[in-house]
C-alpha cells in the first residue's frame, strides 16, 4: 500500500568551487547542518571543483579534492572543462580511483571505445527513502580540445534527450548536472521534456530566487565556494506530482568549520609542498618581469613557446607570469606559483598587418593594464606582448597605432600581406586581449603542456637564460 504521508527532497549542490579550499570545511560544516536535521537529502557537485592553480590540486593532482568530495558527503558529480582539459585521462583516473561517489556525465567518451571512461557513468538511479532520482549530467563541449586529448564530445542537448526519454519512466524526478552554461540550461529546459530540475554551473551564475522554465526548476550557486544551492521539492504521497517549495542559494558561513575537512585539506596541502618542492632547474641570474614594457623572464617564455611549437616567431603576454624569477634552486612549486594560468599554447596563421596591430595595441596602456578575467587565465592584467623570431623599432612618443617604425622577421622586413606561423597562447583564440590575434587560420593547439611546463624545459635549454637578456624591442 502506497504512503500518503507528505514526502520532502531536500537538494544541496554547488559548482565551480576552482579549487577554494578556503571555502570547502565550511560547506561540509553546512551540508552537516542541513543532514542532522534528518529528511532525504541530496549532496551534488556541478564540476570545476577542481582547479590546478591551487597548491593542494596541483601537487596532488586532484586527490585533495577527492578528499573533500568523500569527507563532506557528496552523493554525486560532473565533471567541468577545469577537470576535463587540465588533466590527461590517465591523471584523472588515478585521482578519481578513490572517489566514493558516481562521476556522472553523458556526453564525453573516450575515442578509442565509443564509451565512458571505467570511472565515468552516463547516468545514475539513487535512492533516498521513498526517491528514485534519475542523475545525468553533461559539460561544455569543447571538442577541438577533448579531441587532442583522447576523448570524443558528443551534443549535450541530444544526448540528454535521449537519456531522459530511457530514464523517465524508471524514475520519480531527473535531475541534469549541466556544466554547460546558463544559455544552455535554458534550452535545456525548454526543448527536452521530462526534466524537473537542472543544476548548472560553467558560467558562474547565481540564482537565488527559483528559475522555473517550462516547469523546470532552474539552480546554480555561483563561484568559488561562495554559496549554497538549495532546492526543496514535495509531494503528497508516492502517487502524487512533485511540487517546488522552495529553490535558490545561501551565502556560505565562513564561520563554520567541519574539523575532519579542515584537517584533511592541511594533509593534502602539506603534501603537495613536499611534491613541489623538487628542484626542475637551476639558474645563474634573476630574471624580472615588467608588465609595461619587455622584460627577460617574459621574454624567456616567448622562446619557450616558439621553441616548443617549432613557430617563425612567437607572441605572449606578459600577464601571465605574476612575479620574477630568482636566481638559484628553482622548484616546480616555484613555476607553479609563478605561471599559475592552464594555459597551453599554440600556432595560428596570421598576415603581417594582423601582427603589427597586436604589436601597436601593446604599447597602449589600455591594452596593458586590461583586467582579464577567464579563459584559463589566472593572473590579473593583461601586460605587454613580449616577442621572440622579432626585431621592432618603435617611437613611444609617436601617436597610438603609429609608434612601430620597422619589424624584422628573423632578419628580413615584416610583409604586411604574408601569412606567418606565430606560437601563441590559447587564451587569445578566443577573442581576448589582443583581438587580432584571433582573426588568424589554421590553429593547431598544443596539449596537455601547460606553458609552465614550456618554462621548465627552456630553463634548461643551454643559453635561453642569455638568449632572454636580448633586447627584441629597439627604441628610435
Amino acid at each position: 500500500m502506497r504512503s500518503s504521508e507528505k514526502q520532502t527532497l531536500t537538494i544541496l549542490h554547488t559548482n565551480d568551487i576552482h579549487s577554494h579550499f578556503g571555502s570547502m570545511s565550511a560547506i561540509a560544516a553546512m551540508i552537516n547542518e542541513e543532514r542532522a536535521q534528518g529528511g532525504h537529502l541530496l549532496v551534488l557537485d556541478i564540476g570545476d571543483h577542481m582547479d590546478r592553480m591551487a597548491v593542494e590540486t596541483e601537487g596532488t593532482l586532484g586527490m585533495a579534492n577527492v578528499d573533500v568530495l568523500n569527507l563532506t558527503g557528496y552523493d554525486a558529480i560532473t565533471i567541468g572543462n577545469n577537470e576535463g582539459l587540465t588533466f590527461t585521462p590517465d591523471q584523472l583516473a588515478q585521482s578519481y580511483t578513490g572517489l566514493l561517489c558516481p562521476i556522472v556525465c553523458g556526453n564525453v567518451l573516450e575515442q578509442d571505445t565509443g564509451r565512458p571512461p571505467v570511472w565515468m557513468k552516463p547516468w545514475t538511479i539513487i535512492e533516498k527513502g521513498p526517491f528514485r532520482i534519475g542523475l545525468l549530467g553533461a559539460t561544455a563541449p569543447f571538442n577541438t580540445f577533448y579531441e587532442l586529448l583522447g576523448w570524443q564530445v558528443t551534443d549535450p542537448i541530444e544526448t540528454l534527450r535521449e537519456q531522459v526519454k530511457t530514464l523517465r519512466e524508471q524514475v520519480d524526478v531527473i535531475i541534469i548536472l549541466s556544466h554547460l552554461g546558463l544559455s544552455t540550461d535554458k534550452r535545456l529546459a525548454e526543448q527536452v521534456a521530462g526534466i524537473d530540475v537542472v543544476l548548472g554551473g560553467h558560467t558562474h551564475h547565481i540564482l537565488e530566487e527559483p528559475l522555473i522554465t517550462d516547469k523546470t526548476v532552474l539552480g546554480a550557486a555561483g563561484k568559488f565556494g561562495q554559496w549554497l544551492g538549495k532546492v526543496v521539492l514535495e509531494r503528497a504521497g508516492e502517487s502524487e506530482p512533485l511540487q517546488l517549495v522552495s529553490s535558490g542559494c545561501v551565502p556560505v558561513q565562513s564561520n563554520l568549520l567541519e574539523e575532519k575537512v579542515s584537517l584533511a585539506i592541511a594533509t593534502n596541502r602539506a603534501e603537495a609542498e613536499r611534491m613541489l618542492d623538487q628542484t626542475a632547474v637551476i639558474t645563474d641570474r634573476m630574471l624580472p618581469v615588467f608588465y609595461e614594457m619587455e622584460s627577460p623572464f617574459a621574454t624567456l617564455l616567448a622562446q619557450a613557446v616558439r621553441h616548443f611549437t617549432r613557430a617563425e616567431l612567437s607572441l605572449v603576454n606578459a600577464g601571465q607570469l605574476l612575479g620574477n624569477l630568482p636566481q638559484g634552486s628553482i622548484t616546480k612549486g616555484m613555476l607553479h606559483s609563478l605561471c599559475p594560468s592552464p594555459i597551453n599554447a599554440c600556432t595560428i596563421s596570421l598576415n603581417g598587418y594582423q601582427i603589427r596591430e597586436a604589436l601597436e595595441q601593446s604599447l597602449l596602456e589600455e591594452f596593458i593594464s586590461k583586467p582579464i578575467v577567464g579563459f584559463g587565465f589566472r593572473g590579473r592584467i593583461l601586460g605587454t606582448l613580449c616577442v621572440d623570431g622579432l626585431e621592432i623599432r618603435y617611437d613611444p612618443n609617436a601617436p597610438a597605432y603609429d609608434k612601430i617604425k620597422s619589424i624584422y622577421v628573423n632578419g628580413e622586413a615584416m610583409d604586411n600581406q604574408r601569412e606567418y606561423v606565430i606560437g601563441t597562447l590559447d587564451m587569445f583564440t578566443f577573442n581576448v586581449g589582443y583581438p587580432s590575434l584571433a582573426q588568424g587560420s589554421n590553429i593547431q593547439y598544443y596539449l596537455p603542456e601547460f606553458i609552465r611546463d614550456l618554462l621548465e624545459e627552456e630553463l634548461k635549454r643551454p643559453g635561453a637564460v642569455e638568449e632572454s637578456l636580448r633586447k627584441r624591442w629597439l627604441q628610435g
